[in-house]
């Protein structure tokens, strides 16, 4: 009786460990082409859009690296699991939703880089997303959105001409199944590689502007893989 009455314990231990495991889904995941340069007072320079139509401007190698990084390195980190990507690419339902934005003028589909069959969206863009997404999803006990994007930064110089660096920024939001906010990640870093500025205005040729996003989500990445786990840890564990 004694070992049936241990075992029966052993079994209830486990199903409720198997039931405290949180499931959350990974609702976007996606780069945006659109360079910010309101550092250098050129929020409206016309080259931006320019840069966003040009297919050289090709920013889904780098998107793809930062997905493995996140995937195989950072997702270990969390304190719950992830639904499998298809789960949500596969959802039709999913497929054809269409965001709601404010704010955001430009072509979704020249504008943002989505990882493979993933949307764009942004949760800050209108509340609606979030709720649209936690109700496509109802055995997640979360959503998240991950994003990447870049800005280019004045470096030294004197008058119009001077260097330039490129500035990598990750957002990550965890939302709960009642739509409400978990924790947000906010994290960026500069390239090490420069670019320059003549005449006050920033050279964004794709083949130079491209090795600097690359440099600056490379050093975004380090930082994240020595800070991830205190960030998560601060931000909150429970959904």
């Amino acid at each position: 009786m004694k070992k049936i009455f241990t075992l029966s314990l052993i079994v209830l231990s486990i199903s409720f460990g198997f039931a405290q495991t949180k499931k959350v889904a990974v609702v976007t995941f996606y780069a945006d082409k659109m360079v910010d340069l309101s550092d250098m007072g050129l929020a409206t320079l016309a080259s931006i859009a320019d840069l966003q139509k040009d297919p050289n401007f090709n920013l889904k190698p780098l998107l793809a690296k930062y997905h493995d990084q996140f995937m195989n390195n950072y997702a270990k980190k969390f304190p719950f699991e992830f639904l499998p990507a298809a789960t949500v690419t596969g959802n039709a339902e999913y497929q054809a939703f269409k965001p709601t934005f404010l704010g955001i003028d430009q072509d979704m589909d020249v504008r943002f880089q989505p990882y493979e069959n993933y949307i764009a969206i942004d949760p800050t863009w209108n509340a609606s997303n979030v709720k649209a997404m936690v109700k496509l999803f109802p055995e997640a006990d979360g959503v998240l959105f991950v994003y990447i994007k870049f800005a280019l930064n004045k470096g030294f110089g004197v008058g119009g001409t001077a260097s330039t660096k490129m500035q990598a920024f990750t957002h990550i939001a965890l939302y709960n199944k009642k739509a409400e906010k978990v924790f947000v990640i906010n994290e960026h870093a500069n390239s090490s590689k420069t670019g320059v500025m003549v005449g006050g205005v920033p050279v964004m040729k794709p083949e130079k502007i491209l090795p600097m996003c690359e440099s600056a989500l490379d050093e975004l990445m380090e930082d994240l893989d020595k800070r991830i786990q205190k960030i998560i840890d601060k931000s909150g564990k429970k959904l």
